[in-house]
């Protein structure tokens, strides 16, 4: 099966006053079709600025300064606008953050779903307005021919983002990249909206990217999970690797931060001790070093190569060297 969109050594960084920030920093994966794959992490670990490289939306000072992104066998790196115009909100489409900022106010949600039909797909005004009735129905959204003429603020939160989701899949994408899709949404409407994505994925076929720090959420549906930690991918695996059997001290200490099911009912919730560490002044070493309970010299000096425990799952830890000493290494 040829993958959709393969990610190889991606380098992003943003070039402030202060220096160099390396925000993305040699980052390698792909997605099949019609595959669900989480990428998880703390704020500031490179989640959203990996997505913005893919559709080569980098705010200033942003620039991707090396790697290769393929995209159903296009290379999309230093492809000009015009090309890269003719793929974003056609073949791959985003959803972002906040649905409130990334809606324009002043249009009609049908006037900005109806935009990618015209501009993509060739439609007539009509043909598009029908399209986008036609997807408003389709997320969930009551009275479509109604709500179709209303603006952005006339919305709730959970119906604006079925609104972002609408216009996002108008054009019948490849590739959805959906970054934080439930986030301020109360969990009523973040398990309509994981339905929703669900049933998408079952009906079209598209490949989606789910950023989130939300692991209930990528446990509900991801097949394959990423876990990013300053910049770089620090362990991935199938979904079942990373929730029963996680290698990297950092997934680790992100499910224990996590309440489950089975937890008593008094016992305390173990955060992650300390800071993610300065893009500024990256360190020669792991980058999880300072925080981690199990830092040896090494850690500090040199970065760990990826460990393969099955052909789907590596993590990037010092403590799979045969020459490291034997630590417990429970969730």
């Amino acid at each position: 099966m040829k993958n959709i969109l393969e990610v190889k050594d991606l380098h992003t960084s943003f070039f402030t006053h202060l220096g160099e920030v390396k925000a993305v920093n040699g980052v390698s994966f792909a997605v099949g079709p019609g595959e669900v794959i989480g990428i998880v992490g703390e704020s500031g670990s490179g989640k959203s600025v990996t997505s913005l490289s893919i559709i080569n939306l980098l705010p200033f000072p942003g620039k991707i300064v090396g790697g290769s992104i393929l995209f159903a066998g296009k290379e999309l790196i230093n492809l000009p606008e015009k090309e890269m115009q003719k793929i974003r909100g056609n073949e791959i489409s985003i959803i972002f953050q906040d649905p409130m900022t990334s809606l324009n106010p002043v249009f009609t949600v049908g006037n900005q779903i109806m935009e990618p039909l015209v501009r993509h797909r060739g439609l007539s005004r009509d043909e598009a307005r029908q399209k986008a009735i036609e997807m408003l129905a389709m997320v969930g959204i009551p009275s479509p021919e109604k709500r179709i003429n209303q603006y952005p603020h006339e919305f709730s939160g959970g119906m604006r983002q079925r609104v972002m989701i609408a216009m996002a899949l108008c054009c019948r994408p490849k590739l959805l990249i959906a970054d934080e899709p439930t986030t301020a949404l109360d969990v009523t409407i973040q398990a309509q909206i994981i339905e929703l994505m669900k049933d998408l994925r079952d009906k079209t076929g598209t490949s989606i990217i789910l950023i989130t720090h939300d692991l209930g959420v990528v446990a509900e549906v991801c097949s394959r999970v990423i876990v990013m930690y300053a910049g770089s991918i620090i362990e991935q695996g199938n979904r079942r690797d990373i929730f029963y059997r996680p290698r990297h001290p950092y997934t680790r200490g992100l499910l224990r931060s996590v309440p489950g099911i089975r937890a008593k009912q008094k016992e305390r919730l173990k955060p992650i001790d300390g800071q993610p560490p300065d893009l500024l002044n990256t360190a020669a070493g792991c980058p999880f070093y300072p925080r981690c309970e199990h830092a040896m010299l090494i850690c500090a000096e040199e970065r760990p190569s990826y460990t393969e425990f099955s052909s789907a799952h590596k993590a990037a830890c010092w403590l799979y060297h045969p020459l490291a000493p034997r630590v417990e290494r429970s969730i």
